[in-house]
């Protein structure tokens, strides 16, 4: 079997005393969709954050392409090919979205004109956009910007903090049809989610939480057809 891209092993993640993770197990192949889900404060978040390395767990491991990166801070996984697209985006809004793009290429020091080129084609709308501060763009520019920032750096791995978060009902649509194309164009991605029934439409695997413990996991149209995801999570 490959070596996953990225592993979670038995993580227990505490904010002071509060127990957040608890034995978390978790992997994503290279080449992957895996998406996270869960409702409100269950954890997955936390589960982003350990992973990037912004919060540092209390036992367990993380390993990146087989290293173990537990106590490694989070310039150096991302060095090794980690990027975040944030919750609610968090560009810098009195900057050109020009200025955003360089910021999240500041690790790469090989960064060229063909990185520009590759996200400009992605995404046409930021490159009509790449003069305009970005804090006047849509949620959906916005968005656009953000997952085009985080891979300016060509990540191995695309972390994503719930992209569907504040977008209105058809920006959510257009947000995951483009998480589909970049995933059918290679990106691995662990991307956490509250909308499961959206997520897993395009997942390749999933991993359900619930008060910081994984209490279901597996193909993406096997979770979707599961009744107690569809009572607890989908509504329906």
């Amino acid at each position: 079997m490959n070596q996953p891209l990225l592993e979670l092993r038995n993580v227990d993640t505490f904010y002071g005393p509060i127990h957040i993770l608890q034995k978390v197990n978790l992997h994503v192949n290279k080449g992957e969709f895996v998406a996270l889900l869960g409702g409100n404060a269950c954890g997955k978040s936390t589960t982003l954050k350990t992973a990037l390395g912004l919060v540092i767990p209390k036992s367990g491991e993380v390993f990146f392409n087989g290293i173990d990166v537990t106590n490694m801070k989070v310039a150096h996984r991302i060095k090794l090919g980690l990027a975040v697209v944030p919750e609610n985006r968090r560009l810098f809004g009195p900057l050109s979205v020009m200025e955003n793009l360089q910021l999240g290429a500041y690790t790469n020091k090989q960064t060229s004109k063909e990185n520009y080129s590759r996200v400009f084609d992605l995404f046409p709308r930021v490159a009509e956009r790449r003069n305009q501060m970005a804090g006047t763009l849509s949620g959906g520019e916005q968005q656009m910007v953000a997952v085009a920032r985080a891979l300016m750096s060509n990540p191995e791995l695309l972390l994503m903090d719930e992209p569907s978060m504040g977008l209105a009902p058809k920006l959510v649509e257009q947000s995951f049809e483009m998480i589909s194309e970049l995933h059918a164009g290679g990106v691995s991605m662990l991307v956490v989610e509250q909308n499961a029934n959206m997520a897993l439409t395009v997942a390749d695997r999933g991993y359900v939480l619930q008060t910081g413990r994984i209490v279901l996991e597996g193909p993406a149209k096997e979770l979707s057809e599961d009744e107690e995801l569809r009572r607890a999570y989908l509504g329906r």
